[in-house]
């Protein structure tokens, strides 16, 4: 079951068409997506690098680079403490490269996912202690860590912690949240509440940039030289799914300027072993592509590959990391694919199947990939999901979530049963023992204040719009919202009682559905759907029967009408260009005399 709502939000559409000389429908459109403040509206036509916010607006920025210019000026060592995904990894790099530039005598360590897990611990500490560093810096984790950072602390290291992660609370009798605080010297998070830096939605990697963009200022190197940094954090930006506005926007818009002429060595061994040479790298490739190979890593050997790869600058070991990376990739889809089946079964065949929390435990998934087959789940059900698996100490898991649940939030109410954890409103990794997840799972599911509307699937509809408005001219406009992403997806469109004049199937797996569709003004349009074929002709034969269908498909007599929810596109081939639309979801009318 579905619902569609078409977005209807107030605004001035007159006065933001004259005031940024934009279409109607362009106004329309960015006041239906909340994007009606002058400036941010001017940010979001215009992503350039000066409307970046000073990284000196954030708490104790200033205060960390400091500590990190003393280092460099006294030759101190300095230690980098990531973390094992996409963007603990492009957060070391931009430290690393940064701190380098500037001559600082800095190496790294990235926590063992399995034998360590998450973040900086009391083993990493005390190693740094052995090793003579005199400065440890995070990203990407430390905000929860406070017993670590104690210890640092008591062995006389400074610690600076760079992190985007939602701070530790406790909860009060009367409901009051109490915010925990480390010991470290710094703590450069915009989420903190006395924070006042205006945007509080840059992922890790976004604030080791900013970090860098201002060490670079102490020691007089160019805000251009810090520039370059963009082409990875936009990776990480896209990768850790934030949400794609203001300054994440200006991110993944130059980023993927950078990338597109990217002169790294081992990016574009990447990018040749995975088959994409020669294309105009977008966000679908960040996404999809490179991310997940530099994550591969990190799941299932180490993230130093994806380091190294990334600082290589011989074109031979950059192609044997980047094979090496494209084949623990290959093994992940499949494991990953393997998972979801296993997880979809244990649901369907228990009584968890009715929880509006799922909480699946299977000790057969390998802990890397928990959070993948979580979202997986998350996005087929439509509710949130708690993948836990064996590990090294108990049970390790990861949770995706829907909009109208807070996961860290409610996993904040079970913390007695739980060893750790940490993560986001939409996402979080926890750990616990194996008797306490049937405790877990009964108290996630008795407190939440879940409806079974909020379990119902909604698509948001940017506008109705008829496929007769669909031209080249409109097609330019819209590539103005690009790149699109997380908090700017694809403007999604919709349009009633259209006449399905063909249908045919296509596709090496027979797993694309082209239908000729016919508008209003009996103009026809392809339009191309990649969704469940068996479900869409269940549908026609339920308002048409089988020869509804077969007519359908043999392109006679067709009586088959759809509402259709889509995105318009332009199809390219063999030197022609037409107007296409991407169907996302469909509802098939009742049957029609006309």
């Amino acid at each position: 079951m579905e619902k569609w709502f078409i977005k209807n939000r107030k605004g001035n559409i007159e006065k933001t068409m004259n005031a940024h000389g934009i279409s109607k429908f362009l106004s329309k459109l960015l006041i239906n997506r909340g994007i009606n403040d002058y400036n941010l509206i001017q940010s979001y036509l215009s992503p350039e690098f000066d409307k970046l916010n000073p990284p000196q607006m954030m708490k104790d920025m200033d205060k960390g680079v400091n500590i990190i210019r003393n280092n460099i000026l006294n030759k101190e060592k300095i230690r980098i403490v990531g973390d094992y995904d996409v963007d603990g990894v492009i957060s070391i790099y931009n430290l690393y490269k940064g701190m380098k530039r500037c001559g600082g005598d800095v190496d790294y360590v990235v926590p063992d996912r399995v034998e360590d897990g998450y973040g900086i611990n009391e083993e990493i500490v005390k190693k740094a202690k052995f090793d003579g560093i005199y400065t440890i810096i995070t990203c990407d984790n430390g905000i929860a860590a406070i017993e670590a950072v104690e210890l640092a602390k008591e062995l006389g290291m400074a610690v600076i912690i760079t992190d985007h992660h939602d701070l530790p609370f406790t909860k009060n009798l009367d409901g009051k949240i109490e915010y925990i605080h480390t010991m470290a010297d710094a703590v450069i998070n915009p989420k903190q509440e006395e924070c006042r830096y205006p945007f509080k939605l840059l992922c890790g990697a976004g604030i080791t940039f900013k970090f860098i963009e201002d060490l670079y200022s102490k020691f007089n190197i160019s805000r251009e030289e810090a520039y370059k940094l963009i082409e990875y954090t936009a990776i990480a930006t896209v990768c850790d799914v934030v949400d794609l506005i203001d300054e994440n926007r200006i991110i993944v818009k130059k980023g993927l300027e950078l990338l597109n002429k990217t002169e790294n060595v081992g990016l574009k061994a990447l990018i040749r072993e995975s088959g994409i040479e020669g294309k105009e790298i977008s966000v679908y490739h960040l996404g999809f592509v490179i991310g997940p190979s530099i994550n591969a890593s990190g799941r299932l050997e180490s993230a130093l590959l994806a380091i190294e790869l990334l600082l290589s600058e011989d074109e031979d070991e950059a192609n044997e990391l980047a094979k090496k990376l494209r084949i623990l990739n290959d093994e992940r889809k499949n494991m990953t694919n393997s998972g979801v089946e296993k997880i979809i079964e244990v649901i369907e065949n228990s009584p968890i199947k009715d929880d509006k929390v799922l909480v699946v435990y299977e000790s057969s998934i390998h802990e890397s990939i928990a959070g993948i087959i979580a979202g997986r789940v998350k996005d087929k059900l439509n509710k949130p999901t708690i993948v836990l698996t064996d590990a090294k100490d108990g049970v390790k898991g990861s949770g995706r979530s829907i909009k109208e649940y807070n996961m860290f939030e409610e996993l904040s109410k079970c913390k007695d049963l739980l060893n750790r954890f940490g993560g986001h409103p939409m996402a979080a990794g926890l750990s616990l023992d194996l008797s306490k997840i049937d405790n877990l799972r009964k108290r996630l599911n008795d407190l939440t204040e879940l409806t079974e509307e909020d379990l119902i699937s909604k698509k948001y509809i940017d506008m109705q719009l008829p496929l007769d408005y669909i031209s080249f001219k409109l097609m330019d406009e819209l590539s103005i919202l690009e790149p699109f992403g997380k908090g700017n997806n694809k403007p999604l469109f919709g349009d009633k009682n259209i006449r399905v004049k063909k249908g045919t199937i296509l596709g090496k797996n027979k797993n694309v559905l082209k239908l000729v569709l016919e508008s209003k003004n009996k103009k026809n349009m392809e339009g191309l759907f990649f969704g469940d074929i068996k479900s869409f002709e269940n549908s026609v034969r339920k308002a048409h029967g089988d020869s509804g269908l077969d007519n359908l498909y043999r392109g006679i007599d067709s009586r088959v009408d759809l509402d259709i929810l889509y995105y318009p596109s332009i199809n390219e081939f063999r030197g022609n260009t037409n107007l296409q639309v991407i169907i996302q979801n469909f509802r098939v009318g009742k049957q029609s005399n006309n």
